[in-house]
């Protein structure tokens, strides 16, 4: 029981340590605040611009959702499609992994060109960062179901759709939770160089124009309100993973029992 809460509590530890060192770091140095401000004047501005920073981070967690939603589903299917048939996963597996090589901040422009400044642009951009690894999770967990099964289920009568969906799926279940707490944080890598670019509201735009006037202390508030809100999707789907793919993990929390 003690080393459970212990372990619980270490991650809110390391994060006070880090702010203390950053804290005592700054005054000792004596760093300029246009340099690295401390945690306590990045606090302040968090306080005194509570309603711009939260007018921003809404727009930012908006698009970065819609992008996320949509890349879960393009992922799952793109997973489907190119997981379940060998030919398929040779063939197109590599053009997944080529288009994520693809620098997302480089597509910016061409985006904004065809879409204009704004929204939509960020939306796309949440979604090309994040649907690979729910594509590729979903296709790998589908292409390493052992080949007995599939055997057996044929013998059996069962068709490729009966065997992808009773079989296939379900094998995939935990590298697909495993990917979403992966892609969640990389649509709001997208939404925020999407807004840095070609924006007027957002966290990314806030960010930027406040660098524009040396204002680096609302800089850092906005990295801290990303960094939370990407934390919080995070713990929401390691929470929805623990709960529908509990199975998958039940052996190592026995483990680490004994």
């Amino acid at each position: 029981m003690r080393t459970e809460i212990i372990e619980r509590a270490m991650p809110w530890i390391a994060v006070v340590l880090l702010f203390v060192v950053w804290e005592i770091a700054c005054t000792v140095f004596a760093v300029p605040e246009f340099i690295l401000p401390k945690p306590s004047q990045v606090a302040r501005v968090l306080v005194t611009s509570a309603g711009p920073i939260w007018f921003h981070a809404r727009e930012t967690l908006i698009t970065t959702l819609i992008g996320f939603g949509v890349s879960i589903g393009v992922g799952v299917l793109l997973g489907v499609a190119v997981g379940s048939s060998r030919l398929a996963y040779r063939s197109f597996y590599p053009m997944l992994v080529g288009f994520n090589s693809v620098p997302k901040v480089a597509i910016v422009p061409v985006l904004v060109v065809w879409f204009g400044i704004g929204f939509l642009p960020a939306v796309i951009t949440a979604f090309l960062m994040s649907f690979f690894p729910i594509a590729v999770n979903v296709a790998t967990g589908l292409a390493t179901v052992e080949p007995e099964l599939e055997d057996v289920l044929r013998s059996l009568g069962a068709k490729k759709r009966d065997f992808i969906l009773k079989v296939g799926l379900p094998r995939a279940m935990p590298y697909f939770f495993a990917s979403l707490k992966v892609a969640v944080t990389l649509a709001f890598v997208g939404s925020v160089i999407s807004e840095s670019i070609a924006s007027e509201k957002g966290i990314g735009t806030m960010m930027v124009q406040a660098s524009a006037d040396f204002r680096i202390p609302l800089v850092f508030a906005g990295l801290l309100v990303t960094a939370a809100m990407g934390i919080g999707m995070y713990a929401i789907f390691a929470a929805i993973e623990r709960r529908m793919t509990g199975w998958a993990t039940r052996r190592m929390d026995l483990e680490g029992m004994d």
